[in-house]
């Protein structure tokens, strides 16, 4: 079993030399460091570090907004590493420690919570489009023709002009051209 740290800063004007010091002094044995956003998802540091993890290794962080940015980052992180067998613990934050049972608790009941609200703003979501299309709001992105190009394209076509020349002088697609004699 290896205990493992991950440090991170988000901006250049910082260090991660504190959080470095910590998680040695709380058992690390190496820590893996970068200076990255945490919305940021491609950070190389972090990938190093879940690979280099194995099955009765601990991952060890100072603060959980070291390892993710949202509640379910989080959960997804704590997710694949309890299917590697990896541990994880927050200094910072003693009631996440997925190395015991009490903290294994905490992290069960967080996502059950996380879960909970992800349902109610998915209901609440529904309800407000649906609202919103029974007053006649039109969802997606905004036509590329007003109705007045439209009429005016539709009329071309049927005089036999081409697609491409119509979408050339609207500075469309001619896709977007097709789609008009679409049902």
């Amino acid at each position: 079993m290896a205990i493992y740290g991950y440090a991170r800063v988000s901006t250049d004007g910082q260090t991660v030399l504190a959080q470095v010091a910590a998680l040695k002094a709380a058992g690390a044995t190496r820590v893996f460091a970068e200076i990255a956003s945490g919305a940021k998802s491609d950070r190389a540091q972090l990938a190093k570090t879940l690979r280099t993890v194995q099955a009765g290794d601990v991952l060890l962080v100072t603060r959980l907004d070291r390892l993710a940015r949202s509640t379910r980052d989080l959960l997804n992180a704590l997710h694949t590493l309890g299917e590697r067998g990896v541990g994880f613990r927050s200094l910072g934050d003693p009631w996440c420690d997925t190395t015991s049972a009490h903290g294994r608790l905490m992290v069960t009941i967080l996502a059950g919570l996380a879960e909970f609200e992800r349902e109610l703003i998915r209901a609440r979501t529904g309800e407000g489009r649906k609202r919103a299309k029974d007053r006649g709001v039109r969802f997606g992105r905004p036509s590329k023709l007003t109705p007045h190009q439209r009429r005016e394209a539709l009329a071309r076509l049927a005089a036999g002009e081409t697609q491409a020349d119509i979408a050339r002088s609207f500075a469309v697609d001619p896709t977007t051209i097709g789609r008009l004699q679409a049902p």
